[in-house]
């Protein structure tokens, strides 16, 4: 094929170019398939980078999988395989059969597809991604605009296969009850938004073969799953979503991909994306291969891909997964299984490298989105900006609060007065980066026991406790994540396979709640002092910690300009505190905004009827002291009024 015949196909040299230089980011315009009209026929284009293999031809149902049929031309030695069939059209079922140099035929799944075959089957499907009209203008332009640092952020994890199955779906019937990405959409931000959360972050929706790995495993990153629809749906669900004012993260996984034979393990007949060496290429904790984040064009393929989820289909934020394993070298790894970067250190340099890279193109080419770092280590600077050394994510997961607090709030309430310190160690670094308080997925499977199951006590206590733990997530500075199941106090653990159990709202405590936890987001989102000032210390000052043989904490959170000042008081014991002195930094009275022991809420209705006045008498080092009723396992929000 000659360079002009090439370029009739819509790929030039410079696109070659900009592909082996690393920085070809909308990559996926060019290789994959494409419908094309070219020299007055229309047909699919198609284009895929294997620069080691022998041939490859394109195979499908349109020539009985034939691997004679259609043969690709390498372009111009390049590596780049691209052919040209005319009479093909959206909805084709192909793959690519790549002949090694050993003389072996793999069949491989489009690295670049738009859309992928139903589980089990295996092959891409040409899809355009074109017909659907986007009506999220003002939301968009909104977000260009709003600082994620001063903003409420309350985000619901989900996991679109198992919040709600339906056997007995006879417009979108499958073996597993899913719903469609439509019929879901109206559901969920139904849901999501008469509970006052901000945001919906779904585990991962790129195109993965096996329903257990929960999307983790992703095979086809270009691809939304077919479980739930098309591409076409998935923009629905988005869209609408956004016209109900909530936004939408994605976990993307850049940090490995399974072994899957039709997948990108030994693409072109080499391990085209992976590290060769199974010292740095092979994960053993999930048996999957790791990218090789020093090839310019397996960056571009993961870069482009991150600017794909935000061009095409608007998505607000990414929460990059298992960013720990990309950063170290030795990540899970034992004495001769890892291999020394060139300084001897044992940091990833080029993963490292690809990771700043990665987040100074998103946020220069998409303004407002953010990228969430997963990253459970204490690597310095990782919400940091790039040109001050930081890697340049936007926040990052707490993963030691969320540790020490649900180990603090396991332990029976009669012994917490001896770990008092779990959970006000935490502030010596609650502000080293830009946090995500997390309650997630992880956090109740694998016998961890359910959220509510974690609490000790009987029914009353345990659903004191979890108001409690609530209320103690949202006082504290940091952004917040809740994953489904949390809010509506499920007893068991989650199940993939299974649908929350959503019966339980017909039951008190559960309905209560629930209700409890509207409450709590829509009280958060309309208090600037909770959200205003997460990531420095001028929004929180501790009022009192000191009295760890009554397990009572108090701390105050601040408005960016100081005007809404906002008192929590945690007891943290089944113990009525009556006449409770507690001093505090301003005189004027404090208004009771939230009492986790509310009538309302399934509480034992002890609080302070509506509010304290607090009186000129020294107590700790504050010259003002309030008299109090702290309810047992209950936490109190009130407001200075001066």
């Amino acid at each position: 094929m000659s360079k002009k015949e090439f370029a009739e196909y819509g790929i030039s040299d410079f696109d070659l170019y900009l592909l082996s230089e690393g920085n070809h980011y909308s990559i996926y315009e060019k290789l994959g398939a494409k419908v094309k009209i070219i020299n007055g026929k229309k047909g699919v284009r198609f284009a895929v980078w294997a620069p080691n293999a022998k041939s490859v031809s394109v195979v499908g149902n349109f020539n009985y999988w034939n691997n004679d049929s259609n043969p690709m031309e390498n372009v111009m030695n390049s590596g780049v395989w691209a052919l040209f069939i005319p009479g093909l059209y959206e909805g084709e079922v192909y793959k690519y059969a790549i002949i090694t140099n050993e003389g072996s035929v793999q069949l491989k799944a489009d690295p670049f597809a738009f859309q992928a075959e139903l589980r089990p089957k295996t092959a891409s499907v040409v899809n355009s991604l074109e017909g659907f009209r986007w009506s999220d203008f003002e939301w968009m332009e909104k977000r260009a605009t709003t600082d994620f640092q001063k903003s409420p952020y309350s985000i619901y994890e989900v996991h679109l296969g198992s919040w709600k199955k339906d056997f007995n779906n006879f417009d979108f019937p499958t073996d597993s009850g899913y719903k469609s990405y439509k019929q879901i959409a109206y559901e969920i931000v139904d849901y999501a938004k008469s509970m006052g959360y901000t945001h919906i972050e779904l585990l991962p929706i790129m195109e993965h073969p096996l329903d257990e790995s929960w999307g983790y495993q992703v095979v086809s990153y270009f691809a939304p799953t077919s479980r739930y629809g098309s591409p076409q749906d998935f923009m629905f669900f988005v869209d609408y979503c956004h016209q109900n004012g909530i936004g939408v993260f994605l976990d993307w996984v850049p940090a490995h991909f399974p072994t899957d034979e039709h997948g990108l393990i030994n693409f072109d007949g080499t391990q085209l994306f992976a590290y060769k060496s199974w010292k740095k290429g092979f994960h053993k904790d999930w048996g999957t291969l790791i990218f090789d984040y020093g090839r310019n064009e397996v960056r571009n393929f993961l870069i482009s891909n991150a600017l794909f989820w935000f061009e095409k289909y608007h998505i607000d934020g990414l929460r990059v997964d298992a960013v720990a394993s990309m950063l170290y070298l030795d990540y899970s790894r034992e004495e001769g299984e890892w291999e020394p970067n060139i300084y001897g250190g044992r940091e990833n340099l080029e993963a490292i490298d690809f990771i700043k890279k990665l987040n100074e193109v998103t946020h220069s080419y998409h303004k407002g989105i953010v990228t969430i770092a997963e990253e459970s280590t204490a690597f310095p600077m990782v919400s940091r900006p790039t040109y001050i050394g930081g890697l340049g994510f936007d926040m990052k997961w707490n993963m030691g609060w969320m540790n020490d607090t649900l180990k603090y709030f396991s332990k029976e309430p009669i012994h917490r007065k001896y770990h008092q310190n779990m959970i006000t160690f935490l502030l010596w670094y609650a502000f080293n980066e830009n946090f995500v308080l997390p309650i997630s997925h992880d956090e109740v499977v694998h016998g961890k026991k359910s959220l509510l199951e974690k609490m000790p006590g009987d029914d009353w206590q345990r659903f004191a406790n979890l108001r409690l733990f609530f209320l103690y997530m949202f006082g504290h500075p940091g952004k917040k994540l809740n994953f489904m199941s949390n809010d509506i106090g499920q007893y068991k653990e989650w199940n993939v396979k299974d649908s929350l159990d959503w019966f339980i709202l017909d039951f008190e405590l559960h309905k209560k709640l629930n209700y409890f936890v509207k409450d709590l987001n829509s009280l958060y989102k309309s208090q600037p002092a909770m959200f205003e000032v997460d990531f420095s210390p001028e929004g929180f000052e501790w009022v009192d910690f000191s009295d760890a043989d009554s397990s009572v904490i108090a701390y105050t959170r601040k408005s960016k300009d100081n005007s809404e000042i906002l008192l929590f008081v945690l007891n943290m014991t089944p113990v009525l505190r009556e006449g409770y002195e507690l001093g505090v930094p301003f005189d004027g009275y404090y208004k009771e905004l939230l009492n986790s022991d509310g009538l309302e809420y399934g509480g034992s209705g002890k609080g302070n009827a509506g509010g304290v006045k607090s009186i000129p008498k020294k107590k700790n080092h504050w010259f003002n002291t309030i008299n109090v009723t702290l309810p047992p396992l209950g936490g109190i929000i009130f407001k200075l009024i001066r």
